[in-house]
Order: structure tokens, then sequence, then C-alpha cells
């Protein structure tokens, strides 16, 4: 199953949804009327938005007919069987299983890395503060003030 990266956002809409899957938007239609599992929220203007949870179960869906080569009766099948949550159990273990990285861990820590890096560029480019006199030498002799 190939890693489904997901910005750091709780919710979606369908284009973005589809970018993110790699699919079409008509595509993700579709598959809400063939899969009860998956049903997008609307929002005020009537437009779909997608939980993470539901790229999950996109995803899984795509992985199962695109990659699985199941059918759509297939593919129903089996998250009936298995149910929704041991499916994506299933394919969170296979993604570990790859070595493959939760995307939003990997993302966050490239994102303090990338922190880390401007702080310290920034740190580079600063000006230096300003020096003060060399402190006098105490080599030469003390000079004696006068008191006229």
């Amino acid at each position: 199953m190939r890693p489904l990266v997901l910005p750091d956002k709780l919710f979606f809409r369908i284009g973005e949804a589809a970018d993110l899957l790699g699919v079409k938007p008509h595509v993700i239609r579709y598959w809400e009327t063939e899969f009860r599992s998956i049903r997008p929220a609307k929002s005020r203007s009537g437009q779909r938005v997608y939980s993470r949870r539901d790229l999950e179960v996109l995803a899984l869906v795509r992985h199962l007919l695109h990659e699985k080569r199941f059918t759509i009766d297939g593919a129903r099948k089996v998250l009936r069987e298995r149910g929704i949550e041991g499916a994506l159990g299933e394919a969170r273990q296979e993604r570990e299983v790859h070595g493959l990285a939760p995307a939003h861990e990997l993302r966050r820590s490239l994102a303090a890395a990338a922190e880390s890096l401007a702080a310290a560029a920034a740190r580079l480019e600063s000006p230096l503060p300003s020096r003060k006199p060399p402190a006098k030498s105490h080599d030469s002799p003390p000079q004696k003030l006068r008191t006229d």
C-alpha cells in the first residue's frame, strides 16, 4: 500500500482528497455510492468535507481496487468481513512492516528540522554585536590624576 501523505489539516475538500489519493473527484463520489463507510460531512455551502479517517478509508478502498485488483463487490466483502477499523489497522501495520513511517510524524520532524535550520540561518545573518574597545594593558605604568 502506498503511503498516504497528509498535510497537517483536519478536513479536506474533495479536490484535495482526490489529489492526495491520485484519483479524480468523480471516482471518490462513485465510491461514496458503493461503500457505506465513506460518508463525508457537508460544509455550509454543501461541499464535501473529508476527515483524516475518511481519507484513510478512501486510501484503503483505492488500495483494494487499484493495487490488489479486487472488484467493487470483493472490496466491499473484505471491508465487511474485517470491519473498517480492522482493515485500517492491517493497512497501518503493513506500512510499518515495509518501513514506511506515518506521514504526519515524518512531516513534523521535517518541520522541526526546517525550523532549527531557519533559526541557525537567522543567527548567522544577524549583525555581530558591537565590540568593546580593548581593555588597557596592565604593562604600562599607571597614570596619575592631576589634582590642581
